[in-house]
């Protein structure tokens, strides 16, 4: 005879709403491992109730003998194959294919919502069996048009000498309060106590990473990208390696390293795990700088110039949104620029540092941090910069497009640059005019990150 409790959970099923809810709880952790689980869970489990409604689910009323584990006043009615075990396990594989922790969490749930429909006289085992089967293929599917991050996960290499701080002692980490990191550095306290944590004002962060560079054995910082930035400079100049904990919104550089949370810097500074990646450097007379990520002339410079006029005051998608329908809309025209001696009109030059590559419908990420290149890609001027800009970003990994070109250099000269130029490095924007350099630091910077057995 069934357990009384398994029909609750099935019950809870019915139509989503315990996926929802489990969903729900798994994003309130505010991980963001935790949370791409919930999103890759959800989407899992609607394409399996979209392939199970394709299936035309027939409705068998009772063609086969009642199972024998629990008699009924009635014949089943059941459909072939099982929505809710197909959802069950659609939620369930999702959210472990992302994060395996939450999976051993959330497979338990899933498991009494089928057996529930199951012995229960509701569902045949055929149908349950089926209908789960569909669910794990669901995910599987989601997992191929979106990579989860350990498929993507950049090369551990180079390795680098960087020292093991069991309890944190030698660690100096500057935090940006103004990202919302306050949450992160509680929890590094806790597992690294013998580190030293500076929070201050966005203002402050570039002399108190300074002043820590003189007293640390590894520095760290933690904030967004244009924070990040500030840091590499000044590990650079200092000759000492970099602990990054991601604490704004983006991301990037801390994401495409393989660190998302306290437990994974935490993991490399104990064992002192760490790699050398390439750096990029743009020069313009006697300005220089450096970035992690992306460097840019053109519309996205403008871009980001906009959007931190309205982020303070509507947050910071919104600002996006809206900056983007200010800076297309803008009467305009191209950027002239002579690039490597031939000159182009251009609506945007993107220099990436390291090669971005897609995989499925997610967004490009970069897999290996030393590659020696700069991914250039350039939309190039004309009519219409809105459509030449969105053909360029559906184009994605290819090489050439009518309004879209890429190609992978070490260094690339742009000369005749109007003055007043925006240009835009890891989030932060400054003017540049006559001939900019952009061009790689191979291997220039050493950082933690955690490295598999």
């Amino acid at each position: 005879m069934t357990p009384p409790v398994l029909p609750r959970p099935s019950r809870g099923a019915n139509h989503g709403a315990l996926w929802c809810a489990a969903a729900a709880a798994l994003a309130a952790t505010r991980t963001p491992r935790a949370r791409r689980a919930a999103t890759r869970g959800l989407a899992s489990c609607g394409l399996a109730s979209l392939a199970v409604n394709a299936l035309g689910r027939r409705t068998v009323r009772h063609p086969r003998p009642v199972p024998v584990v629990r008699r009924v006043k009635r014949r089943p009615v059941t459909t072939f194959p099982s929505g809710h075990a197909a959802s069950a396990a659609a939620f369930a594989t999702g959210v472990a294919l992302e994060s395996p922790a939450w999976g051993t969490v959330v497979a338990p749930v899933a498991a009494s919502v089928a057996l529930a429909r199951g012995p229960g006289g509701a569902r045949f085992p055929g149908d349950v069996l089926a209908g789960a089967a569909l669910g794990v293929g669901a995910a599987f599917a989601v997992r191929s048009m979106v990579p989860t991050r350990g498929q993507v996960a950049p090369p551990a290499r180079p390795r680098a000498e960087a020292p093991a701080l069991p309890d944190g002692e030698g660690l100096v980490l500057v935090a940006n309060t103004a990202a919302g990191s306050a949450e992160r550095v509680r929890a590094l306290r806790d597992a690294l106590p013998r580190a030293e944590v500076v929070a201050c004002e966005p203002g402050d962060v570039p002399a108190e990473l300074a002043k820590a560079a003189t007293r640390a054995r590894v520095l760290g910082v933690c904030g967004g990208d244009g924070t990040v930035n500030a840091a590499a400079r000044v590990a650079l100049r200092s000759r000492l390696p970099l602990a990054v904990l991601p604490g704004g919104t983006l991301n990037h550089f801390a994401y495409d390293l393989g660190i998302e949370d306290v437990r994974d810097l935490a993991q490399a500074l104990r064992a002192g795990d760490a790699v050398r990646v390439d750096v990029g450097r743009y020069s313009c007379g006697g300005q220089h700088g450096v970035f992690l990520n992306t460097c840019s002339v053109g519309v996205y410079p403008e871009l980001v110039r906009e959007r931190e006029r309205w982020s303070h005051r509507i947050g910071g998608w919104p600002a996006g949104v809206l900056a983007a329908l200010r800076v297309l809309r803008a009467d305009r025209h191209p950027l002239e620029a002579e690039v490597q001696g031939r000159t182009h009109p251009l609506w945007l030059l993107f220099a990436g540092n390291g090669t971005y590559h897609r995989m499925g419908l997610a967004p490009g990420r970069r897999m290996d941090l030393a590659d020696g290149q700069l991914d250039v890609r350039v939309v190039h001027g004309g009519r219409r910069p809105a459509v030449r800009l969105l053909a360029a970003a559906l184009a994605g990994p290819l090489t050439r497009s009518p309004a879209h070109a890429a190609v992978q250099v070490g260094r690339l000269r742009l000369d005749h640059v109007a003055p007043g130029t925006l240009l835009a490095y890891d989030g932060e924007v400054t003017e540049v005019e006559g001939r900019v350099t952009l061009e790689k630091l191979p291997e220039a910077l050493t950082v933690y990150r955690p490295i598999p057995a």
